[in-house]
């Protein structure tokens, strides 16, 4: 038989992991929330919070809009808990059912005011106080885009989403979400054209 070396046996022994990972541990508030916790459920209301805002936001036209499909995504997800499978990521779940809401807010939006000025045409995207001309500019173009096409170029290019994952937050084929993004920077590039003409 082969001694072991001693200086294997004079290394400290790694301590055990027991510390779950934040997926273990988000899914076991998952599953305590399916059962009826509601502190578990807060408790995943707040870590996604912020991140449901963003996409929401990237789809309503007003914060007050965003604010509001928030609170629909989060009260449609409590109630089809039951639904939620275990081998799904937690996260992009949530996301889909916070766009879906804000989509159905935006169409909406849009049969309640389908005789007045659209409120994207006439609320700007950007914070009112700042007035510089190409926020503004920038503000009207986006606001004229489709719904779709804006949801799409602020997913990807404000909020960093990928195209795979814009598709499935928006329920649309990746290419659609590639091709909607070309056409959005398309008609920005023609709207604001006159400000690098004169650079």
């Amino acid at each position: 038989m082969t001694a072991v070396p001693l200086y294997i046996l004079d290394r400290p022994m790694p301590a055990p992991t027991t510390e779950p990972s934040l997926q273990d541990a988000e899914r076991a508030l998952v599953r305590d929330a399916q059962n009826g916790s509601e502190v578990a459920f807060e408790m995943l209301v707040r870590t996604h919070m912020r991140r449901a805002y963003a996409v929401a936001r990237a789809i309503c036209a007003t914060h007050e809009d965003a604010e509001d499909a928030v609170q629909d995504g989060f009260l449609h997800a409590y109630r089809a808990l039951e639904r939620f499978r275990p081998e799904q990521a937690f996260a992009a779940w949530l996301n889909r059912i916070v766009a879906n809401a804000a989509l159905d807010i935006g169409r909406r939006r849009k049969v309640r005011d389908a005789d007045a000025l659209p409120e994207t045409l006439s609320v700007p995207v950007f914070d009112p106080s700042e007035r510089s001309e190409l926020r503004n500019r920038l503000g009207r173009a986006l606001g004229v885009l489709p719904d779709r096409q804006r949801s799409v170029l602020v997913l990807h290019d404000v909020e960093g989403y990928t195209h795979g994952e814009i598709g499935s937050l928006l329920g649309i084929p990746e290419g659609t979400a590639r091709s909607d993004l070309h056409h959005a920077r398309a008609s920005l590039r023609e709207r604001l054209r006159d400000l690098w003409s004169e650079r």
